[in-house]
């Protein structure tokens, strides 16, 4: 199981605590495979980038109309986190739904 997130991001912590076999990758220091971002913008799609972060807000209108994948590529801390990979499963974010999933 690989967790894609940010060391510094509170909620990825809180996966990393209840998932401590997870391989954690942080997505600033070692970025996203693009075949995996690929996966997941086709399971999640627009789920995928976050709107709300400082990153987002930071980014111009031109940017901000990019391709998803392409924004995501640039800027990997848009993603939101954690992306979750187990095999060919997938969760993004860690809602209650996911944690019931996961632990």
């Amino acid at each position: 199981m690989i967790l894609y997130g940010l060391k510094t991001c509170d909620t990825c912590r809180k996966a990393t605590k209840a998932l401590p076999d997870a391989q954690v990758v942080d997505v600033r220091a070692d970025g996203v495979p693009s075949e995996v971002l690929a996966q997941a913008y086709e399971r999640f799609g627009a789920a995928l980038v976050n709107t709300r972060s400082t990153t987002w807000r930071g980014l111009s209108e031109e940017e901000r109309a990019g391709a998803p994948l392409d924004l995501l590529a640039g800027h990997p801390t848009l993603m939101k986190r954690p992306l979750i990979v187990d095999g060919d499963r997938m969760w993004l974010g860690w809602g209650k739904d996911v944690q019931a999933d996961l632990t």
